[in-house]
């Protein structure tokens, strides 16, 4: 699997329609991208468990909330009854990343290999730690591995769902 195909399919989860906001249709957005804001520069959404997919038509951050108006929602009630539905977008959406530069998406679920070749597991999630991302790898017990390329991370293949690292297997 390529890793186009790895970024389509399931929805990345940017957050949530926490309510109505005002009386013309517009929704108060949870978002989880940072910054906040950051989840209008998608020009369509994903909302639901159906995955319906919705055009962002304006938005704005307003005090601590965003806010936006979304294709086919033009009153209060409608707004309302938006509540609670998750926001997503296709993985495709995503601008490609840089060089050495890797979405905490694409890396989850790859497996951790030593350099001699065994597997101290895979990545179940991904933390920020403030001094550089860490790995949370689950194998035979739970590993806290940072990610920092050239150093404990030595080679990264999205093709082969692989990450090489060069880690004390007892720490």
């Amino acid at each position: 699997m390529g890793r186009d195909e790895r970024r389509r399919g399931t929805p990345l989860n940017l957050g949530q329609i926490a309510g109505a906001h005002g009386v013309k249709g517009w929704v108060r957005v949870h978002s989880l991208t940072e910054p906040r804001e950051a989840i209008l520069e998608y020009d369509s959404w994903l909302l639901g468990e159906n995955q319906q997919s919705v055009e962002v038509l304006a938005g704005s951050r307003n005090g601590k909330a965003i806010v936006a108006q979304l294709e086919g929602v033009t009153d209060r009630d409608q707004a309302e009854a938006m509540k609670g539905l998750g926001i997503g977008i296709d993985k495709s959406q995503l601008p490609k990343a840089g060089e050495d530069q890797y979405y905490w998406t694409d890396l989850i679920g790859l497996e951790v290999l030593l350099e001699d070749g065994r597997s101290l597991g895979k990545i179940e999630k991904m933390m920020a730690t403030g001094a550089n991302d860490v790995m949370v790898v689950e194998g035979d017990r739970q590993r806290l591995i940072p990610f920092i390329t050239g150093h404990t991370v030595l080679k990264v293949d999205l093709e082969s769902e692989r990450i090489n690292v060069d880690w004390d297997p007892e720490f």
